[in-house]
């Protein structure tokens, strides 16, 4: 299929042509959008975006082109690394600061009552039951509370 009968096809929505139009300009869609964005899952997601708005409202987009203005590498490019900087502004338009959220949104449903564990008392050595009362009953952190505790921290059995 000739380049310049191309996007004519496309615009019919011919399968053939529009695989033809992938495998010919992916990567260089994938190029400009990468020049745009550096992480590989945001690169993968606006391309994606790129070729569906190539496609949005029966090739709108695509039915602009003209040929006499650019060439199609040139107008694809231009096309990408628009919808890929709109993409990210986006995106981090929608990031907020975690300070920036009021309190009330953080707060985090109470955690339902769970029924107490019981252990055979040969399983656990009095040191070992004295670790996981002050972890579980006594909400204590290992690296603060119970270090300062003189419970010396180990990782190995007694």
């Amino acid at each position: 299929m000739a380049r310049e009968s191309l996007p004519e096809a496309l615009l019919r929505g011919e399968k053939v042509a529009w695989d033809a139009f992938v495998r010919r300009y992916g990567g260089l869609v994938v190029a400009a959008v990468r020049g745009v964005a550096m992480a590989q899952a945001e690169v993968e997601d606006l391309t994606q975006e790129a070729f569906l708005r190539l496609c949005k409202d029966d090739f709108r987009l695509l039915r602009s082109y003209d040929p006499a203005r650019a060439s199609l590498s040139t107008w694809l490019t231009i096309v990408a690394r628009s919808t890929a900087r709109d993409g990210l502004r986006r995106r981090r338009a929608e990031a907020v600061p975690i300070e920036a959220v009021p309190e009330a949104q953080l707060a985090i449903d109470p955690v339902e009552p769970v029924q107490r564990l019981k252990l055979p008392e040969a399983l656990l050595s009095p040191r070992q039951r004295e670790i996981l009362a002050m972890l579980y009953d006594r909400d204590m952190d290992v690296a603060g509370d119970i270090l300062a505790t003189s419970v010396v921290e180990r990782s190995w059995p007694e």
